[in-house]
């Protein structure tokens, strides 16, 4: 059901959206820096959880109807855009995703939901799960379902992963960073652009029919 050249060529393109930048790995990294390896760990746990999110939505239907229903996709398009551009905002006042002081520690169960709702109310991913995995599935080898569930199953673990050693490398950066403050802000109003830039793209994103 999974050539194995198949299986190597999508975990290889999975692998490069991954490294791509983008608010939730930038979301780990920055926990990693300001809380440690259990908090960068944990964001990318929830990014995973929220692109399998994605993944169960697209195969199940609720992506699809995101193409055809405009009302549930602007709906659903607004928020993601909202929540986005408010952690931009956020960034960008704080300056603290990306800290050195010590911060005020957020619980894991905080730090799991936030990453989970940056990828979960973003309607971009789950329409790229639908354009993106089913280039990989081919019906004459078994169950369509299962070949989305598992190819799908695969690119969530894999950015669960990802991102979480991205956040424990840059909490072992910490100490290279200590006498940076330049570049630590730097990071910060980097960051804040791209996650309001992000909800911007997402607020005007157009609906693929």
């Amino acid at each position: 059901m999974f050539p194995v050249d198949v299986w190597l060529a999508y975990t290889l393109a999975c692998l490069l959206l991954v490294l791509s930048p983008g608010p939730d790995n930038l979301l780990a990294i920055g926990r990693g820096l300001s809380q440690g390896k259990a908090a960068a760990v944990m964001s990318g746990l929830s990014s995973g959880v929220g692109i399998l999110f994605h993944v169960l939505t697209a195969t199940f239907g609720l992506t699809l109807l995101l193409q055809t229903s405009t009302i549930a996709f602007y709906i659903v398009k607004m928020i993601g855009a909202a929540y986005l551009i408010w952690l931009g905002i956020k960034v960008l006042k704080s300056k603290s995703l990306f800290s050195l002081a010590k911060a005020q520690k957020q619980s894991l169960k905080t730090i799991f939901g936030t990453g989970f709702l940056s990828a979960a109310l973003n309607p971009k991913p789950g329409l790229f799960v639908l354009a993106f995995v089913p280039q990989f599935v081919n019906p004459e080898l078994g169950s369509v379902t299962s070949q989305m569930l598992v190819y799908g199953g695969w690119f969530a673990l894999l950015t669960a992963i990802g991102f979480s050693l991205m956040g424990v490398f840059a909490s072992k950066l910490s100490w290279w960073l200590q006498n940076r403050p330049k570049f630590i802000n730097g990071l910060n109003v980097g960051a804040g652009i791209t996650f309001v830039t992000s909800g911007l793209a997402v607020a005007f994103m157009k609906q693929r029919v």
